[in-house]
């Protein structure tokens, strides 16, 4: 029997088990994928705590996972996109993806380039979307300054590349450890902490066009501080700052597509962004990769293979 990621109440990491279930049976429309890798988001470990329980309430018992990229196993009936053996990244609303065999909406899977590793594969579709939109968000033109906070982390390492893709001039709000991988991508890096407002108006000469925040704790108010428009200022996180100054909201919601899935594995592909792996684990120890997700120190993705 295949085994999957399952939690029967909310709680900590402790909740977490991988237990035995019954072989997914894929109906019209829907093809059964082995998967090879498994992206892990903070997003799921809120979901897991009841954070968004009002929102997004959980039925039990729950699996958990949106990101996933493996083999078509077994199609169901009206598929026609997806072949039995075919190598696909994708994606499932199903809260399903940390298994071993999942089901998945043909619409979700796109073909894995051969030479894009299978980690960053199935460590794409939250992260990478979530960035493409607060990266569209601003608005970026060739030339502008753009900051963005916890640039190493799954999100803003993506988003910094993206950035520095649309011809922006990016600073990177890091830990000392990941200033070098920020500088090898075409970012200045930025130490956050005390001070940091002044360092940010020294190495963008007093102008900053826009600001993500892919990390929260105050950053939507520096960016008003340093004079950047409510309308490019994007966080991902930060929703009480967001509704108070009327700033953006843009995240994996606006371009969770397989449009936008395929134009990332494209990028991938010819060598345009790369997707940090900060560890893998097995699928067995899930609750270890939660728990140092949760830190919230990783430099970029943590991946799941069953």
């Amino acid at each position: 029997m295949p085994r999957a990621v399952r939690f029967d109440k909310y709680g900590g990491i402790e909740v977490l088990q991988v237990v035995e279930v019954d072989r997914p049976i894929p109906g019209a429309g829907k093809v059964l994928v082995r998967v090879k890798a498994a992206g892990i988001n903070p997003g799921e470990a809120a979901i897991r705590q009841g954070v968004f329980a009002d929102r997004w309430p959980s039925t039990f018992p729950s699996g958990q996972g949106s990101d996933l990229a493996g083999v078509a196993e077994e199609v169901g009936p009206e598929v026609v996109t997806v072949g039995v053996g075919d190598e696909v990244i994708g994606f499932t609303n199903d809260r399903s993806s940390q298994a071993e065999l999942v089901l998945v909406e043909s619409g979700n899977l796109v073909p894995r380039p051969a030479n894009v590793p299978w980690e960053q594969a199935g460590a794409l579709f939250v992260a990478g979307t979530t960035a493409y939109a607060a990266v569209r968000s601003v608005a970026l033109h060739a030339g502008d300054t753009v900051i963005v906070s916890g640039a190493a982390g799954g999100v803003g390492s993506i988003a910094v590349q993206l950035a520095r893709n649309a011809g922006a001039k990016v600073i990177g709000l890091a830990g000392d450890a990941n200033h070098k991988w920020l500088s090898d991508h075409g970012v200045l890096p930025i130490t956050y902490g005390a001070g940091v407002e002044d360092r940010i108006r020294a190495a963008s000469a007093g102008k900053v066009d826009a600001f993500i925040d892919t990390f929260g704790g105050g950053y939507v108010e520096l960016a008003l501080k340093l004079g950047v428009a409510p309308d490019r200022i994007d966080t991902i996180i930060d929703f009480a700052a967001a509704a108070k100054y009327g700033v953006k909201t843009e995240g994996n919601h606006e371009a969770a597509t397989a449009e936008v899935l395929a134009q990332l594995a494209g990028l991938l592909a010819a060598g345009r962004l790369e997707i940090p792996i900060a560890k893998v684990y097995p699928l067995a120890d899930v609750r270890d990769a939660y728990r140092e997700l949760e830190q919230r120190h990783t430099h970029g993705k943590i991946v799941l293979e069953p």
